[in-house]
């Protein structure tokens, strides 16, 4: 069947010529990469209404992912109604209720039973506290999250971490969550991606702790304790992304206006950042949590259908590299 990524819904705040704009050509070309890969079989948590299990469905008729449905029988079933949905063509877990589905789809992970997670429709901090009570989900670095946004006005994409889980990162998580977002982007296909440490200045201030972090995490990536990318900072959100905006402060660096990460202070910053470019700038965004033994697909719960796909192709291409 030809390939196509719907955008028949507009967020509200998002008008229809920006998101005409945002056709994620990016997202596209990720989806018909890692088409011959095969399927990934994925445990869907909770996905009991039309728009999160008509966005597994959907990546499963693009040959991206296996589903398995996990989560209470009568909701799901309601869903399926919804979205004109055969639940006889898929497996299905069925659980009590939406905290039983998280803590279940963990365990097939853990045992080997599937090769991924997506959220369905259910809160982060309850999906995610179960997979981090799986400890054969575990590895030796920390999870994080990082949002891969498509943005019509930046020429490659844009990967913004930690905006999900890690609510205020100390400095030595913020090694691993820079360390993950590297790892990704070799994933996506950037050899040498560039690091921006975001902060609001671009000066070391020892009022601002940003800046504290920016400077020690450089210094680490100079003596090999992170590795694989260029990193640099403290760098303020235009100076990153605009090398108008940095040659008119007059900043030297191999990051400034060509960053491929940024890594953001703390998860508002990264929030906010990442949902503006969404509402405002015509961003589609996909989401993918790191640094656990399965991929994870984490998605809000108001996601476009590109934006589930391309989470989808990410975790594929994330489980089997090349």
């Amino acid at each position: 069947m030809p390939l196509s990524v719907s955008n028949k819904t507009h967020k509200p705040g998002r008008s229809s010529s920006a998101a005409a704009a945002g056709a994620s050509h990016h997202f596209l070309r990720l989806v018909r990469r890692v088409r011959a890969s095969g399927s990934l079989r994925t445990a869907v948590v909770h996905p009991v209404d039309a728009l999160s299990l008509g966005g597994a469905i959907e990546a499963a008729r693009a040959k991206l992912i296996v589903p398995v449905l996990v989560g209470p029988e009568p909701k799901i079933r309601a869903a399926a109604r919804q979205a004109s949905v055969d639940l006889g063509s898929y497996e299905c877990v069925w659980t009590e209720h939406s905290h039983a589905a998280a803590a279940e789809a963990a365990v097939l992970a853990g045992g080997h039973k599937v090769d991924a997670l997506m959220k369905g429709s259910l809160h982060t901090d309850e999906f995610m506290s179960a997979i981090l009570a799986e400890p054969r989900l575990r590895t030796a670095r920390r999870m994080s999250h990082v949002f891969v946004i498509d943005a019509p006005a930046y020429p490659r994409l844009l990967l913004v971490t930690d905006a999900a889980v890690n609510i205020y990162p100390t400095l030595e998580a913020k090694v691993d969550i820079v360390q993950n977002a590297i790892g990704l982007a070799h994933a996506l296909g950037t050899k040498t991606p560039r690091v921006a440490i975001l902060s609001a200045v671009e000066t070391v201030s020892p009022k601002i702790v940003s800046t504290l972090d920016a400077a020690v995490l450089c210094k680490m990536a100079e003596r090999g304790q992170i590795t694989g990318g260029i990193v640099d900072g403290p760098l303020a959100f235009d100076n990153a992304v605009s090398l108008e905006a940095a040659r008119t402060k007059g900043i030297r660096s191999p990051v400034a206006g060509r960053a491929d990460i940024l890594v953001v202070p703390d998860l508002e910053a990264g929030n906010m950042l990442a949902k503006q470019l969404e509402y405002l700038a015509g961003a589609q965004i996909a989401g993918i949590v790191l640094g656990a033994h399965v991929p994870i697909i984490l998605t809000s719960r108001a996601d476009e259908s590109a934006s589930r796909l391309a989470s989808c192709a990410i975790a594929l291409m994330l489980a089997r590299p090349g």
